[in-house]
């Protein structure tokens, strides 16, 4: 009952009582009618037209009447507005849980105390940190996937239920032993989607050997891609012969202004070698590499180890693996020749430019910019500088229209090509994967293998998998047969990734989701704060 209604600039106070009888003991239950004594206690209550509501209500503790009871007086407790030790009502309670679900802490009390709630940043997180866990209520299609708490240092595993699509729990570490103490305490796990990661592989058969275990189909693409790239970057100099532009004249073209020889017309220029500079002069990108190549390998063909190379070398350890683990130089140096730049859309132009007799730099680069270049002048005059032959006139007449010259495509991009659905590519693409096909026969063969694997992906077929990688085994393309070694390896998951309908993909996605709320929280979440908030955020 609403004794008298008192308003502040502040905040509206109410003060109230409950006259019922009796009330029940909070830990027998047995009815009590002897008033023991009265106390005011201060409620936070939802704000109330722009203003914080604070209840002071007059509370009675009560006589227990039962002698087996250990309480001797108990408080009475009000449904819907009080429960023991609290200090806000339910209805507060729950909006700010809402906040700390959302916001967590320092930005949940900014939004808070705009709501006209006194509240802190760590009562904020307490409410956070004691909701109960969801109701266990079995699982049998199970996604797990680990993220990063510290980039490559710390590391969790989350677990999805992938047919009630929601995270059912976190687990510290990603290891085999926590996984498999989880799956011992949930034997209805019928179906588990992983990775490849031997951890999970492990600890899914010692956890649950009943369950068929699902290798993730985009990692297994994904490790097709990454096969094929190592191939086309060590064929890339068939790639440049399928893309060679025949000569315009007999004249052998200008390389270099060492070599230049002033000419009497303008001519058709040619792109130059990735692997030089405007002197001729092999490149520092491509001449330290080349180095630390023939570093590594001289010292693997000696029996050093990689962590004493890595040592010696004062190296990072996935760089001297990259070094160690190369076909060849060019596979790692096409790399490093085919960066990508703001110019390259604006080359074609340029070219055109260049043979229609405008040697103008400035002009060039006002004209490009135009176009919506964003570089300097320096960048348009570096890429020109191997071509101006030094003391040559500026042609009179421009010389006629000539056939550009054909750019090789970067390794990417041919990857692209070979991954890509062959009816979703355009014209000009189809025809140049054609050209390269139809020229290096080893590419050629990849593309087919691509193809039949992106078929049984689709299909289902995963029965089709051994046939697969014995043709595969019969060309000679080591990066393919590396994958599948893997794949043999994990052959019964790999074949359930092409033979089920379940995957990883809704486990990724939560995973994308944890990273935000990680970051929400500015990376400083502990694990067990981080976990409230992935099992009980909307």
């Amino acid at each position: 009952m609403v004794e008298s209604a008192r308003r502040t600039a502040e905040a509206v106070t109410l003060r109230a009582s409950c006259p019922s009888l009796p009330a029940r003991c909070t830990g027998c239950r047995m009815p009590s009618w002897r008033v023991h004594g009265r106390y005011v206690r201060r409620l936070s209550d939802a704000p109330l037209g722009g203003a914080a509501v604070v209840i002071e209500l007059t509370v009675r503790r009560f006589k227990c009447l039962n002698p087996a009871c250990p309480a001797v007086t108990f408080a009475e407790q009000i449904p819907g507005l009080t429960s023991p030790h609290a200090r806000y009502t339910p209805l507060l309670r729950a909006a700010l849980t809402s906040i700390a679900l959302f916001l967590a802490g320092r930005p949940g009390a900014r939004l808070a105390a705009a709501l006209k709630i006194r509240v802190a940043k760590d009562a904020l997180l307490n409410l956070l940190r004691a909701i109960p866990d969801p109701p266990d209520e079995g699982v049998r299609v199970l996604g797990v996937d680990d993220f990063a708490l510290l980039k490559g240092n710390t590391y969790a595993t989350l677990l999805v239920d992938l047919e009630a699509r929601r995270p059912l729990d976190v687990l510290p570490g990603r290891d085999a032993d926590p996984l498999a103490d989880w799956l011992r305490g949930h034997p209805e796990v019928a179906v588990i989607c992983r990775d490849r990661a031997g951890a999970y592989a492990e600890g899914a058969r010692s956890g649950a050997p009943q369950a068929q275990q699902v290798a993730d189909a985009w990692h297994l693409w994904r490790n097709l891609a990454e096969a094929v790239e190592k191939t086309v970057g060590s064929h890339h100099p068939c790639i440049r012969t399928a893309f060679a532009t025949p000569p315009v004249t007999e004249e052998p073209p200008v390389k270099s202004l060492v070599t230049a020889v002033p000419p009497t017309e303008a001519e058709p220029f040619e792109p130059p070698d990735g692997t030089l500079d405007v002197l001729g002069q092999p490149r520092r990108l491509v001449a330290r590499t080349t180095e630390r190549y023939e570093a590594v390998q001289h010292r693997l063909a000696a029996g050093m180890s990689l962590s004493a190379i890595r040592r010696e070398l004062r190296l990072d350890h996935s760089t001297v693996r990259r070094f160690a683990r190369a076909q060849s130089l060019d596979e790692l140096l096409v790399k490093a020749v085919n960066r990508a730049s703001i110019l390259d859309i604006h080359k074609p132009y340029l070219h055109q430019r260049w043979n229609e007799g405008c040697h103008d730099i400035p002009q060039l680069h006002r004209e490009v910019r135009e176009q919506g270049f964003t570089g300097d002048i320096q960048s348009v005059r570096r890429y020109l500088r191997p071509f101006k032959k030094p003391h040559s006139p500026r042609p009179k007449h421009p010389s006629a229209p000539q056939p550009e010259p054909r750019p090789a495509p970067k390794p990417r991009r041919v990857v692209r090509w070979i991954m890509t659905n062959p009816g979703h590519l355009s014209d000009t693409d189809a025809t140049e994967l054609k050209a390269i096909r139809a020229a290096c026969p080893h590419l050629d063969a990849v593309a087919r293998h691509v193809r039949d694997f992106a078929d049984m992906m689709r299909d289902l077929r995963g029965d089709q998998l051994p046939a697969w990688m014995d043709r595969v085994a019969q060309d000679e393309l080591p990066a393919l047969h590396s994958l599948v070694n893997g794949l043999r390896r994990d052959f019964d998951a790999v074949t359930a990734a092409l033979s089920s309908p379940w995957s990883s993909g809704q486990v990724e996605g939560h995973v994308c989701r944890v990273k935000l709320l990680k970051r929400m929280g500015f990376g400083r979440a502990k694990l067990d704060l981080l976990r409230q908030r992935i099992l009980h955020s909307p």
